[in-house]
């Protein structure tokens, strides 16, 4: 071995120096004197080209490649054992080394001996690789042979270190730092390394990064710390070198320490790094994560980590995907750049998630545990997707998160569009898995994550490519044809927004669509709107070839189902032909789906008046499909999308065909074999002329119904044309519609039909109710519902208008409506099994009998004179048209006398019945929400004219308490039925959809914007109201001090006015709690709903933070609170009070106001009587539910309620209540006993179990609320004692359980170590929970011995918890070294009273010790106590267990 010489660092690096800069001053290349011939062989009587020569390489000179006549093993074998038996080993050594630094001199030489060799032997004699090593790199193989050639190798580098290349194009350092790459073995390691790093620091810096990623393939494993500690000064010394040592020291094997320390100076840099570097720095950061640190990491990572601000010129790059490239900037080039980078810094993160189970779990708990809203970014949308799509066993869980997201609001579709906007490169490689997570979103049964799902459909068709839309568009076809109506219902409103979004690609996809219309038949009209709508446009929105094919099938489908002879399908035929005439007359002027197309053609229009004729001529003999027809081509024009060229065609049409159908002159009386004498009644002006007119309902109902009986075909065999009174409201509302809009709003055409009279008879019941027949009552209650129909679509058409006479008409024909409806009340009464005619027409089936709550009477019912179950059998199999299939008219039309003649006499009809019109609201024509702008009404003086058109008289009229009622009630549904979501379940299959919708089609043809806007607009004459009635009840106190029935109270008026109070509150929350206030684009809704609140305290200055508002109008409902007439408005001003302040950042100031105004409502007497709703067990529950919610200290409002009302109760009269709580009597006792109970476990459910770490404050703090607690459950306990119904003491096995299972987890580790400090309390505490669980333990005997199944089910599982909590006293006192205190004992079986329950098995198992026995030994220690206790209950879980299993059987 040749010695050398070992200088320390810093020598060796300034030799290194000196070398360097003399190599600088000195040629580079010592070219030899002689010129070499190529090809030449080097002869040369060295003893390095002998000995090698020898061994089987041959030196050529020149740029020829040396050449190995042998294979590199045997070679290297041959050369290792020449020097060792040379006579001079080890001296030959040094001359061999010698003589390679001479022959390295020249740079020819020397870079042959660093390139392969050439072979000279064939492939097949070859034992290596066909690979050849150069002669340097077969030299280091040689461990004799290798320091010294290592050495000669660094003192040659130098010459070459600011030589970037040689003339031939090679890089010389870097050829040879290649050759100490993958060696077999290192001789000297560290020397080596310490040679490598003093190069590196002197090496200029395009060399330091080759050199440094060079450094994993040239050190040994032993090295690779102290190189580690090198690299990492190094990286805080120069940063430009960042990205090749965090290469390097990802691929070592270091100390966690170090990688720790390395990874911490990383994340502080982040922020300020290139965006070239951010895609090693990220794979660094990940690899050096270990599982105990994963989560704080990846924490800090993603709060620092922010791509949204690095790529933000890749917005632009979005918006110009389009252009061309040689049209872009160098700006451009940056962006790709960017982007490219972003792409590799996905690509990593991807990779790590895939094989790391650590760092995708970690990922996703950090953005799980995020809670602030603002706190959300893109960056975390985006990694839930990558990680959805790398990592599948993650799914479910990603998922689970994703719903908590979207139901909290953390994940809305602001952020959902950053998300795709900034990263669509990146997510159109993950497509499918975005889709996928889009379908499963869609199976939820919130809409919220269901809309969410649709939302990722929609950016995935707005971002990725043609093979993705066509992905999406089948998915959500797929969706369409699920039958889940929520599902239907979003993927059509996505599928529109699609069109919306992108005509052209929707149109490559129509094909899929066409094929919904194979699944019709599960869908709800509404949807079946939709969907023509959809197709239509794709189909006529633009003229061209692609479209007729669609154009062609639509057509066929639509005379198809016009055709057939069930209404069902004809239903599907009239929607989708009028929603095809719609699309195909569409006003070019105000669509946006047809713009650059020209006004309607003649040909246009008459194709669309032939359609619409078709559908005409189809439905024309059957009244209902007449009457849906009248109804979709008004909500066309109603929509304001007709070309007016079409109304014109059909316009005058439409006028005389109601004119010839149902107008009458008044002076001439139809002539009719009516058994009712004809009058015309309601008519609003003196009908003295021979000008006026009327309407003819009552003949034609009676030609139609009872002249049915004979010759019910002779209208249609004599040609004329079939005319039902079931039309007259729908034909009505289209051709006020129709001059509506071809008058710009102006209705003086048809004003006679505003004050004409109607053709009836007298309707006022009076003696007559007992004596006529079943069938007259039945045909004057259909009388009565086509008059109030009638008058309703009336009202809808005239409310508009502006001058005093109208208004004052309109309201007028309101208390029409509201006196028709009390005398319908009185015929309804004593007309059971009765169905009214249909008012609502796009109906699949006609099972929309009203469910008649005839609460009357008790009696009745007791008696067995009739059963709900025959009524309800009854009353299906009259309103099953389907059976009927000989004729269109009968089966599309049932007449409600047919139905009514099949039930027999009512025999109790004489007794009184009370009847709710609200059980029949499907059964009413549909208000318009433009009616309530009659709540802007004041008083309206009405002008009466003479003939000579002067003023003879005036007339006041406004609006009253019961018309009030009347717009209250209807505005109430449809905001409940707009703004509230309905209370999602899943939907069987084939099942008929839409129920919620029956009354409401023409409302759901708006959006929820809309009615929302239309609400706000209508709060200050609401609030007007609410002021009104709130002063009327306060007037009412003060004059009868709040007696409801004293004298001077008007009863009736007092109820009516409480309804309206009820309606306004309830307005009013199901406006505030509507959800779209959370979304961006109604913010300004909400503020401007707010700041009408905020107005009624005081006047409205400067623009007001939103803060300021909520907590005035808090303020402005709060003072409501002393006029509350009824328990049912109390509990709605608590709800709504709670959602304006939900929408507070600072609920905490005004959460105890709930609190103190619910205890009020609670404490106060509220009346009750005939007419006055009792309160309900669950509005009760409610409002006590809120109360201890909201409360400052649960456990003290508990003890109040338990230790002072139910005390009074006890002592209190059968029939009174507690004096306290007026609203706690014996019947409402369980829902007290069920709330106390249910959030005294939550409550310390949601208390953190103390730790040892804690300080003695928080120790005593935490023992004296369990004190209070414990206290609190066992006065509950012992009230079973007294209270013992069933429901009591079901919900006291039920919460007694959680209770001791939530004891067992949060109190026990505090008892743990409170035990030394504070024996006395902690003894206190457990001898007070040893009563109760003993308590508990007879209550478990109580329910076997009664074997009452809904009891003893709680039985095994409360013992199972006392047995635990056995174990775990004697835990704690052992831990405590008290563990000789503690002894067994015998419980017996007893039931409530404590008397022993005698069982045989009971007698077999119970020891010499009987429970009386016990005190004796109890005092010694009242640790003993409870363990005797405790361990009797464990001793008694094993001698009942037999017995359960026998009551079980």
């Amino acid at each position: 071995m040749v010695s050398k010489r070992r200088l320390s660092k810093s020598e060796d690096k300034e030799s290194l120096m000196e070398d360097a800069s003399k190599a600088r001053k000195q040629p580079l290349s010592k070219k030899t004197k002689k010129s070499h011939i190529p090809n030449e062989v080097e002869d040369n009587d060295n003893v390095f080209v002998k000995l090698l020569k020898t061994s089987g390489v041959i030196l050529k000179a020149g740029e020829s490649q040396n050449q190995l006549a042998v294979d590199q093993i045997i070679f290297q074998k041959k050369l290792f054992q020449t020097l060792r038996k040379h006579p001079s080993y080890p001296k030959i050594i040094e001359e061999f080394v010698s003589g390679l630094e001479s022959y390295v001199e020249d740079q020819d030489s020397f870079r042959n001996c660093l390139l392969s060799c050439e072979r000279l032997q064939d492939e097949e004699a070859s034992m290596g690789t066909s690979y050849s090593k150069s002669l340097i790199k077969l030299l280091l193989g040689i461990d004799i042979l290798q320091p010294a050639i290592i050495k000669t190798l660094f003192e040659k580098l130098p010459e070459f270190l600011f030589e970037k290349m040689t003339s031939d194009g090679i890089n010389m350092p870097r050829l040879i730092i290649s050759q100490l790459k993958w060696l077999d073995r290192v001789v000297d390691s560290k020397d080596l390394t310490t040679k490598v790093m003093q190069l590196i620091s002197i090496a200029p810096e395009y060399l330091q990064h080759d050199f440094i990623t060079s450094l994993p393939e040239i050190l040994g494993d032993s090295q690779h710390a102290d190189v580690g500690k090198e690299l990492s000064d190094l990286l805080m010394e120069n940063t430009s070198l960042t990205v090749p040592i965090l290469d390097v020291l990802a691929s070592l094997r270091l100390d966690p320490n170090l990688l720790s320390k390395v990874r911490q100076l990383m994340m502080g840099k982040l922020l300020s790094v290139r965006l070239d570097d951010l895609p090693v720095i990220i794979k660094f950061i990940l690899h050096s994560i270990t599982a105990t640190d994963a989560l704080e990491v990846i924490s800090e990572l993603r709060e620092k980590l922010d791509l949204q601000h690095c790529i933000l010129p890749s917005r632009l790059q979005a918006s110009q995907s389009k252009l061309k490239s040689k049209g872009r900037t160098s700006l451009g080039n940056q962006e790709s750049g960017g982007q490219d980078c972003v792409i590799l810094l996905f690509d990593v993160i991807k990779s790590a998630v895939r094989y790391e189970k650590i760092i995708s779990e970690a990922w996703i708990k950090a953005i799980e545990s995020i809670d602030s809203v603002s706190e959300h970014k893109i960056f975390d949308l985006a990694m839930l997707l990558i990680i959805y799509s790398t990592n599948t066993q993650t799914k479910k869980y990603i998922e689970r998160v994703l719903r908590n997201k979207i139901r909290s609001g953390c994940f809305q579709e602001q952020l959902l569009q950053g998300t795709f906007y900034i990263h669509y490169l990146v997510l159109k490689d993950v497509c499918p898995s975005i889709l996928s997570l889009a379908q499963s979103l869609f199976h939820s049964l919130d809409q919220s994550i269901i809309s969410f799902g649709s939302l990722l459909y929609k950016y995935a068709f707005k971002f990725f490519d043609t093979y993705c839309q066509q992905e999406v568009v089948g998915a959500l076809v797929t969706h369409i044809c699920s039958g889940n109506e929520a599902e239907v219902d979003t993927a059509l409103d996505a599928l529109l927004e699609l069109i919306l979004l992108n005509p052209s690609a929707m149109r490559l996809n129509a094909v899929f669509v066409k094929g919904i219309l194979d699944y019709l038949d599960n869908m709800s009209p509404q949807q079946i709107r939709k969907l023509f709508y959809i197709l239509s446009t794709l189909a006529f929105s633009k003229q061209h070839e692609a479209s007729s094919h669609i154009q062609d099938d639509m057509h066929l489908v639509v005379r198809k189902q016009l055709s057939s002879t069930m209404f069902k399908y004809k239903l599907v035929g009239i929607i989708g032909a009028v929603t095809m005439a719609g699309i195909m007359a569409a006003d070019r002027s105000r669509s946006n789906l047809t713009q650059g197309r020209t006004d309607l053609s003649n040909e246009q229009c008459t194709q669309v008046t032939t359609l619409l004729q078709l559908v005409h001529s189809c439905s024309m003999q059957s009244p209902r499909a007449s009457a849906l027809y009248y109804d979709e081509f008004a909500n066309l024009i109603q929509g304001g999308k007709l070309a007016p060229k079409v109304l014109e065609c059909v316009g005058q049409t439409i006028f005389n065909d109601f004119q010839d159908a149902f107008v009458v002159d008044f002076c001439v009386v139809p002539e009719s074999d009516c058994p009712f004498p004809v009058k015309a009644l309601y008519g609003l002006e003196d009908y003295n002329t021979r000008d006026g007119i009327a309407i003819n309902l009552l003949p034609l109902l009676f030609s139609q119904d009872f002249a049915k009986d004979g010759d019910h075909m002779t209208s249609q065999e004599s040609g004329q044309k079939l005319v039902s009174p079931l039309c007259l409201a729908p034909h009505f509302r289209l051709l006020r519609l129709c001059v509506e809009r071809q008058h710009n709003g102006n209705l003086e055409e048809i004003d006679g039909l505003l004050d004409c009279p109607v053709f009836l008879t007298d309707l006022e019941p009076g003696e007559r109710l007992k004596s006529t027949s079943a069938k007259e009552h039945s045909f004057m209650c259909s009388l009565i519902f086509l008059t109030l129909n009638w008058f309703r679509e009336v009202v809808n058409a005239f409310c508009q208008q502006t001058s005093p006479e109208m208004k004052g008409k309109v309201l007028t024909r309101l208390k029409h409506i509201v006196e028709l409806q009390k005398i319908l009340e009185k015929y309804l009464a004593v007309t059971p099994n009765y169905v009214p005619p249909l008012a609502n027409f796009d109906l699949v089936t006609l099972d929309v009998t009203p469910h008649t709550s005839t609460a009357g009477s008790a009696k009745i019912r007791k008696k067995g004179k009739i059963g709900g179950k025959k009524r309800k059998v009854d009353g299906s199999k009259s309103s099953s048209p389907d059976t009927l299939s000989k004729e269109d008219n009968s089966e599309c039309d049932p007449t409600p006398s047919d139905r009514s003649q099949l039930n027999k006499e009512f025999p109790g009809k004489e007794e009184k019945m009370s009847v709710s019109l609200q059980n029949y609201h499907t059964f009413f024509r549909e208000l318009d929400i433009e009616v309530f702008s009659i709540l802007h009404c004041g008083l309206v003086t009405k002008f009466i004219l003479d003939t000579e058109m002067h003023t003879e008289a005036t007339e006041v009229v406004q609006l009253g308490p019961p018309e009030l009622l009347f717009l209250l009630e209807d505005l109430a549904q449809k905001v409940e039925n707009m703004l509230i979501p309905p209370v999602t379940r899943r939907v069987p299959f084939l099942k008929n959809k839409g129920s919620r919708d029956i009354g409401f089609s023409h409302l759901r043809q708006r959006s929820s914007q809309e009615i929302a806007h239309c609400v706000v607009q209508l709060l200050t004459p609401m609030c007007n109201h609410l002021e009104n009635i709130h002063n009327y009840f306060q007037c009412l106190a003060t004059e009868s001090h709040g007696v409801v029935d004293g004298p001077g109270v008007k009863v009736q008026e007092y109820y009516i006015m409480s309804s309206c109070y009820q309606r306004l509150l309830h307005i009013f929350h199901g406006l505030f709690a509507w959800s779209g206030f959370f979304e961006a684009e109604n913010h300004n809704l909400l503020y401007s709903a707010l700041e009408v609140l905020a107005s009624r305290l005081k006047q409205r200055e400067h623009e007001q933070p939103l803060e300021e508002l909520l907590s005035q109008s808090f303020h402005y409902l709060q003072n409501f609170h002393h006029s509350i007439p009824s328990f049912q408005c109390a509990l709605y001003l608590i709800r709504l009070l709670m959602v304006i302040l939900e929408k507070s950042t600072a609920p905490a100031q005004n959460k105890e106001k709930i609190a103190s105004l619910a205890r009020q409502f609670l404490c106060r007497v509220w009346p009750s009587g005939e007419k006055e709703k009792n309160i309900s067990n669950d509005e009760l529950h409610a409002l006590l539910c809120i109360y201890l919610e909201h409360t400052g200290s649960v456990l003290k409002a508990i003890e109040e309620i338990a230790g002072v009302g139910v005390p009074e109760l006890i002592n209190s009269p059968k029939d009174a209540s507690a004096s306290t709580f007026p609203t706690l009597t014996r019947h409402t006792f369980v829902v007290f006993f069920r709330v106390m109970m249910a959030e005294l476990e939550k409550t310390v459910r949601g208390l953190q179990a103390g730790t040892a770490a804690d300080s003695q404050q928080v120790h005593e703090e935490k023992l004296l609320y369990w004190n209070m607690a414990v206290r609190d459950f066992s006065v509950l306990i012992n009230l079973i004692k007294v209270f013992d119904s069933r429901p009591v003491l079901h919900v006291c096995l039920k919460y007694g359980r959680l209770f001791v299972e939530a004891f067992l987890k949060q109190c026990m580790p505090l008892l743990d170590f409170s035990f030394r400090k504070h024996r006395e309390d902690v003894l206190s505490l457990l001898e007070t929970f040893q009563l109760n669980t003993r308590l508990l333990h007879h209550l478990c005997g109580h329910s076997k011995i009664h074997q009452d199944m809904r009891l003893t089910k709680h039985v095994p599982l409360l013992k199972k918890t006392l047995e635990q909590l056995v174990c775990r006293v004697k835990a704690m006192l052992t831990l405590n070294s008290c563990r000789e205190a503690f002894w067994l004992g015998n419980l017996k079986n007893r039931d409530l009273q404590g008397e022993e329950i005698i069982s045989q098995n009971s007698q077999e198992s119970t020891g010499d010790k009987s429970e009386d026995d016990m005190p004796s030994q109890v005092s010694k220690s009242k640790i003993t106590e409870d363990g005797e206790e405790d361990e009797a209950s464990a001793e008694e879980k094993e001698q009942d267990s037999d017995e359960s299993y026998d009551d079980s059987e």
